[in-house]
């Protein structure tokens, strides 16, 4: 381990290696996984490294019409793949049976070769699926597609393009449906990511068993403020896809992924910063919506009101178990820290005091190293304008370990508390902590949450070369 110490008047930081995030990627029974999709990731070479997966494709085998959902960037330097997959999902109204992704370049502000590109990655895709009853006029793209890496370049159009092909019938084909195929897709996303960003679960709706996979990567250009595309309320280098085999309406898919985002993608950072790419896809091919032999409607808010709320409490908490990987995975991070601002006037007022708090460089430093500088959690704080005035006096500030033991206060209603070093010490030199900041609003106020990580050297070291 590199022992380089950084010296500044009396004090000295000692750098510290970037703990393995390999635990955090474990083999999944293929029983958990959805059914009625196939997937796989291929090297087409995007990416320099030999035999690097850089291409992955998703495709929905249902008989069923298949609802999807999107949430992108905010940005106003939207990538291609961003644009084409808005106006795919608008003509389709929320239907799609297929996605694309590249890793290793990001086919971001590449002008009308970009969009072009876009449009061919989509329609390649597109004849890989196989005829079925999406109602869709057969010159409309089933396909939406996403890129991630380097901007202001363009992509090796023609061997991602043949990558794709060779996933027809045929000697070089790998599509499947077991943990190996999802896993290669998993991977087709990775740039700078440790490890692969895969998750699945099952849950019941109305006596019916349904399930829920999907993957993201990330570990830097993360703080994505993602939307609905522009045909209805969607929020997203972050990239992820979920896919489930309930049925689930067009409307009321984009409706549940809208409010889940908010609470988990919109609500993670790495770096403070929003990337041209942010895109999260939701596909619900309806595959497993039987019950008794009979082919079950699809679940609609307005219908089904009590359904819909138990699918968009499930696809909210698998979305925060997938967000939560990527800050874990953050470049050159050591700390995972949870910050939960509680007693404020509003959801959206502690939103965004945890997001200042999240991003705050001198935050983020003072986590690397281990100081715990509470002072400037509050000057984060108090930066943030609220609904109604902020009462100082009422303010508190604690260090919570993840371990389980005591909570350390710091500040409590304003007033600063004799704070034990030695024990502060122990709780920030955890790998996870949860700083808490308490506006004390009183038992009807709104809490909200972030995940950010530390700034690190290493952090510096990997964004300094990216491009080499």
């Amino acid at each position: 381990m590199s022992r380089l110490v950084f010296k500044r008047y009396s004090s000295t930081i000692t750098t510290k290696s970037t703990p393995s995030k390999a635990h955090h990627h474990q083999p999944i029974p293929v029983s958990s996984f959805p059914s009625g999709y196939l997937l796989t990731g291929v090297h087409a070479g995007v990416k320099k490294k030999a035999g690097a997966l850089d291409v992955g494709v998703i495709l929905s085998t249902s008989e069923r019409p298949t609802s999807a959902a999107a949430c992108f960037t905010r940005n106003a330097f939207k990538a291609a793949p961003v644009i084409i997959s808005e106006k795919i999902l608008g003509e389709n109204v929320g239907r799609a049976r297929a996605v694309v992704v590249n890793s290793g370049c990001a086919n971001a502000v590449t002008g009308a070769q970009g969009i072009e590109d876009a449009w061919a990655m989509a329609k390649e895709t597109d004849a890989l699926l196989s005829p079925n009853s999406s109602g869709l006029p057969p010159t409309t793209s089933q396909t939406l597609v996403m890129s991630t890496g380097v901007i202001g370049q363009n992509l090796p159009i023609s061997k991602i393009l043949s990558a794709i092909r060779s996933q027809r019938d045929g000697s070089q084909q790998t599509l499947g449906n077991d943990f190996n195929a999802w896993e290669r897709a998993a991977k087709a996303f990775m740039t700078t990511d440790t490890f692969p960003k895969l998750r699945a679960r099952k849950f019941n709706i109305n006596g019916v068993e349904y399930r829920m996979a999907g993957m993201d990567k990330g570990a830097g250009m993360i703080h994505p403020d993602m939307g609905p595309p522009a045909l209805g309320p969607l929020h997203a280098t972050l990239l992820g896809c979920i896919m489930t085999d309930a049925a689930i309406s067009p409307r009321s898919l984009q409706r549940a992924l809208t409010y889940a985002v908010e609470r988990s993608f919109n609500s993670i950072s790495v770096d403070g910063d929003m990337s041209t790419n942010d895109t999260i896809l939701l596909l619900a091919n309806g595959a497993a919506a039987e019950k008794d032999g009979v082919k079950l409607k699809e679940i609609d808010e307005g219908t089904d009101r009590e359904a819909f709320e138990v699918f968009k409490r499930e696809l909210t908490d698998f979305t925060i178990d997938l967000a939560k990987l990527v800050v874990r995975d953050g470049e050159g991070a050591t700390k995972f820290v949870t910050v939960t601002v509680k007693g404020a006037p509003t959801y959206e007022d502690a939103h965004r005091i945890a997001s200042r708090i999240s991003t705050s460089a001198l935050v983020k430093t003072a986590l690397y190293g281990e100081d715990a500088n509470w002072g400037r959690v509050l000057a984060a704080t108090g930066s943030v304008p609220l609904s109604s005035p902020l009462h100082a006096n009422k303010v508190s500030v604690t260090f919570v370990p993840s371990d389980g033991s005591i909570p350390l206060p710091v500040l409590i209603n304003g007033e600063p508390e004799k704070v034990d070093e030695a024990r502060a010490s122990e709780i920030l030199s955890l790998e996870d902590f949860e700083i808490l900041v308490d506006l004390g609003g009183g038992e009807t106020a709104e809490a909200a949450q972030y995940w950010t990580c530390d700034f690190s050297y290493e952090y510096v070291r990997i964004n300094g070369d990216y491009r080499s």
